[in-house]
């Protein structure tokens, strides 16, 4: 597909060093019925992170040394049903999406023109307020095709570490966000304009079935399906572009799972179908 200049108008430039993960988030219509699944397959543990102040989600997360986590986000128990339709995500926790969008950080006195930022926030189950600010870099829904960022107002310690450290140091952080795209070619043009990055590399990988483009030295990788029919194609069928698998730095520990080979290093990825979606831990990089 060709994106629209509409889409290219609303993207402001941002710096490639910018691209530096924040969080990452997993959708699914039950918080608890997630964070079952996630530690069944990983091994790695979660923790209550509250409720958002849009009565409509809650999550939980499972964050990292580096201060990247990965965030488990359900629908609230009660919650109001006009505020879950109007949710920018409510296809992606209805649909038990998993993969569903991806912050970068920012700092506090970035303001984009045109962009007014939108307050979030969430109480911590020992009370602890938490608020940010959220920044749209693009069109189309927040964080899928393209990273948003948000800032903290109160410290960002606090929202990543509930308990005053990372939950694990099985993985050091986020390592990189594959983003499913219809057309790899128009995508990389995209990305290329508005983060100015060089030219990426490029492989087919038979086992995650899709032709694949990674910008070197960020996070970001670009996945189209090798036919119609692929899994890849059949999931932007129903949720659009957008993350479709997490890869997540390995800190070296062995691991059970057989290793892939993706970009010159190699991934092992966790049980799909324990999990219900698409998790690595990659080495090497």
């Amino acid at each position: 597909m060709r994106y629209s200049s509409i889409l290219l108008l609303a993207i402001l430039p941002v710096c490639a060093a910018e691209l530096k993960i924040d969080h990452v988030t997993v959708a699914g219509a039950n918080l608890e019925a997630l964070r079952a699944a996630f530690t069944a397959a990983t091994g790695l543990p979660t923790e209550y992170g509250g409720r958002h102040a849009n009565h409509a989600t809650e999550m939980a997360l499972t964050s990292f040394p580096d201060g990247s986590y990965i965030e488990l986000m359900g629908i609230q128990a009660q919650a109001d049903p006009n505020a879950v339709a109007g949710h920018e995500w409510h296809k992606f926790l209805e649909g038990n999406a998993g993969p569903c969008a991806f912050a970068i950080r920012a700092r506090s006195s970035i303001v984009i023109a045109g962009k007014p930022p939108q307050p979030g926030g969430r109480t911590r189950p020992d009370g602890t307020r938490l608020e940010w600010t959220i920044m749209d870099i693009g069109a189309g829904p927040r964080g899928t095709f393209v990273p948003f960022r948000i800032a903290d107002i109160t410290p960002r310690d606090k929202r990543a570490y509930p308990r005053g450290k990372p939950t694990t140091d099985r993985a050091s952080g986020i390592g990189e966000v594959v983003i499913g795209v219809r057309d790899l070619e128009a995508a990389i043009i995209l990305y290329r304009s508005t983060f100015e990055l060089p030219a990426p590399k490029k492989e087919r990988n038979a086992q995650f079935g899709a032709d694949l483009a990674w910008f070197a030295g960020t996070p970001i990788v670009l996945a189209q399906g090798t036919g119609k029919d692929s899994w890849l194609a059949e999931r932007i069928a129903k949720f659009g572009e957008g993350p479709c698998a997490f890869l997540l730095q390995s800190a070296g520990r062995p691991t059970t799972a057989r290793p892939a080979p993706w970009f010159g290093t190699t991934i092992a990825w966790t049980n799909r179908q324990r999990l219900g979606w698409r998790l690595g831990f990659l080495s090497g990089r």
